[in-house]
This record gives C-alpha cells, structure tokens and sequence, in this order.
C-alpha cells in the first residue's frame, strides 16, 4: 500500500512536469514574436553572417603610389608589392595632397610613399631607408590586406640586399643565406588557414548566437507573462505546482528546441560555409548540453527581473558586443582589466565559446577541455538553485497579494 502511494506520488510529479513541458511548448510556439526569436533567427543569423563574410579575404585592393625617389630600387619594390594577390596599383600621384584626394573620394584604400633620399639612404649601408604606408581604416579587411602584404615584400627585399651586401664581401650565395636566415621555417596556419575574418569571428559568434537568442526569448516569455498576468504556478485545477517541476518543466522544453538549433549552428553551418570543423562532433554536442542547461538556466533568472516585454530587446542590445569583448574574443583576455574579467566568469557564454573554439577550430577532446565544461556544470547547478529561489520568492509575492487583494474586497462588501 505504501509502494502504491509513493508511485501514485510520483505519477502525479511527473505529471505536472509533462503539462508545464507541453504548456510552455505552446506558449513558445503561439508567440509569433518569440518564434522569430528562437526559430528564424537563429536560424537565419548564422546564414546571414556567413554570407557578408562570404569572401573574408579581399583582393585587388586599389592603392596610390607617390614615388618620389624614381630609382630602380622603389620600382623593384613596387613591381613585387603589385605581384600581391591583395593589391593593385592604380593611380601613380605625383604629390601627397593629389593620393588623398583620391583617398577622400574612396578611389583608393591606401598609400604608399617613397622619400626622395629612398635609393640614397638604401645604397649608403650606413642610413635607414624609409617607407611610409597609409591605410584606409574604415574597413580592417582593407587595412590587413595592403599592410600585410607590404609588409612582406619589405622583408624580402631586405634579405636581398643583405646577400647582396654579403656577396659583395666575396661570401657564397648559400652561405649569405644561413647568415640573413640562420634557422629556416615553414609557416603553417593551424586554426585559421585561411588567414580570414570569417575563420576567425564566426564560430564565435555562432555560439553568441544561441545564447542570445535563447536569452532573449526566454525574457520576452517572462514579460509577456507579467504584462498579462498570466499565474505560472498553477496547474489545471488551480492547483498549485512546485517550483522544482516549474523551472525542470519549463528548461526541459527550451532545450528540446535548441538542442535541434544547436546541431544546425554548431555542425551544420560550419560544413555548409567552410569554416574551421576539425572536432569530434559527438564531443561538440556532448559540450553543448551544460552550455545550453547553463543559459536557460540563467535566462530565466533574468527574466524573473522583467517586467515587460519590451526590456529583452534592451538587455540583447546591450549585452551582446559586451558579451563578444570581454569573452576575450575580440580582444585579449589578459588585457582586460580584472573587475571586468571576473565579471566575464559569471556568464555562460565566455566558457562555452572557448571551448567550442577548443574542441571546433583546435581538435580538441571533451577532456581537452574540461576545464570549461567542468565551469559550465557548475553555472547550471549554480543558475537552477538561484531561479527556483527568485520562482519561489515569487510564488509567496503572488500568493500575498492575492490575499491583500481578497481581504481588500471582502471588506469593501461588507
């Protein structure tokens, strides 16, 4: 009889967490709003960027050429620097002023310029020869490519004149170069190949992609609720359900619908666009599990905050190159100031970005990068207890106001 009442006690559980599950499927699915948020979005977002990323490194970049030496030495160079797949020298100017005009009007993205003491100062051995290189910063694809490239040339050319040096000192050519390159190397781009912005910024941004997305619906779902005062905590009935079958029930269908979103963003995109995708699959989604538990989790800690609808869209404008930056994206960690890089710790996103990076672009094992998979475990634990205290906390604020409320009116009556 006893075995009875506690498997009767458990049905019922169980129960109530199938009807908050399905419950909180529909309110999901019967929001347009929150569709677009959840399903196009993240959908549409990882194509989007792929696509204005599509070509990540530019070619034939339109440069000026102000040379004023006019020697043989500043037309070698130019004649390698124009043999660069990333430029194309298409004004020769006869002054400054005459290239930035061009500069200005958006003809040109940069500029390079030879002193008139250019081939003197080169020939002498005893003087530093000068170049000067101007680039357009309105675009850092633009800037890469002229600065690297004339970058390399100079480091070519400067090995040249000191074997020429050296062989003038009667010195063999192989012996020249084992003094201008004393250990010979081979470069090889590990996780990033391409050498690309989009190799680079894009599997980051697909996992900022997913945490926004679910942050941002899940707190569109929560102000919904309070604008229309709808009572989550009750079951058909008017019974009243426990907070632990609340927050489990309600998880459990936010992440049955990223757990397919996740495959598509994570696994998907990737092959589809070229993107760096040397990790075990089954290690990503095996990653992906705490990342998700650890953002629903602290989604709806957030949302026990909102109080409309509309202050999802503020927290996502405003959180999102926040979450990029101090992530240690775009921008060393190391070089974060430490208030700012502690507070970086207490967002799920910055531990699972680097290690989808770890496991994606680096090939990476789970147990390669336990480290943040261990910190994502811990987020959610952490997360869970602190949302079903603030669900707790609001579940006695609602049950007290409607006892306000009902005492107001029964003596209003009376």
């Amino acid at each position: 009889m006893r075995l009875e009442r506690i498997l009767y006690t458990w049905w019922l559980k169980l129960k109530e967490s199938t009807w908050v599950f399905t419950n909180e499927l529909q309110r999901v699915f019967r929001d347009p709003g929150v569709m677009v948020i959840f399903v196009v979005a993240t959908i549409a977002y990882p194509i989007l960027y792929n696509c204005i990323y599509w070509k990540d490194n530019v070619e034939n970049i339109p440069v000026a050429v102000v040379d004023l030496s006019c020697s043989p030495e500043s037309r070698d160079f130019l004649h390698r620097w124009n043999a660069c797949p990333d430029v194309t020298i298409t004004h020769t100017c006869a002054s400054m002023a005459e290239a930035e005009r061009l500069l200005r009007d958006q003809k040109v993205h940069g500029i390079i310029y030879f002193p008139t003491d250019f081939a003197k100062a080169l020939n002498s051995g005893l003087e530093t020869a000068h170049i000067s290189l101007y680039c357009d910063m309105s675009s850092f694809l633009y800037m890469k490519g002229i600065y690297l490239s004339c970058n390399k040339v100079m480091l070519e050319s400067m090995n040249g004149i000191q074997i020429d040096r050296y062989e003038a000192m009667g010195m063999n050519e192989e012996f020249a170069w084992s003094l201008v390159q004393e250990a010979p190397y081979t470069e090889t781009a590990l996780f990033c190949p391409s050498g690309g912005y989009a190799a680079f910024l894009i599997p980051a941004v697909l996992m900022l992609i997913l945490h926004q997305t679910l942050f941002f619906g899940i707190c569109m779902l929560g102000g919904t609720a309070r604008e229309e005062n709808e009572e989550l905590f009750r079951l058909p009935g008017a019974r009243r359900a426990s907070v632990l079958r609340i927050v489990i029930g309600r998880a459990a269908a936010y992440f049955v619908i990223y757990a397919a979103l996740s495959a598509f963003a994570l696994l998907l995109v990737p092959r589809l666009f070229g993107l760096p995708h040397i990790g075990n699959p089954l290690d990503i989604m095996r990653f992906t599990v705490p990342y998700l538990l650890s953002v629903i989790f602290f989604s709806m800690l957030v949302s026990t905050f909102i109080r409309n609808r509309e202050s999802g869209i503020v927290l996502l404008i405003s959180t999102s190159l926040i979450f990029l930056f101090i992530a240690g994206v775009s921008w060393p960690q190391e070089m974060l100031p430490k208030p700012w890089l502690w507070l970086s710790y207490t967002f799920p996103y910055t531990w699972g970005v680097h290690g989808f990076l770890h496991i994606n672009s680096m090939g990476a094992t789970l147990a390669g990068t336990a480290k943040e998979y261990i910190a994502l475990w811990i987020m959610a634990a952490v997360y869970f207890v602190l949302t079903c205290g603030m669900m707790t906390l609001l579940g006695w604020w609602s049950e007290r106001e409607g006892n306000n409320w009902r005492a107001k009116s029964s003596g209003m009556y009376e």
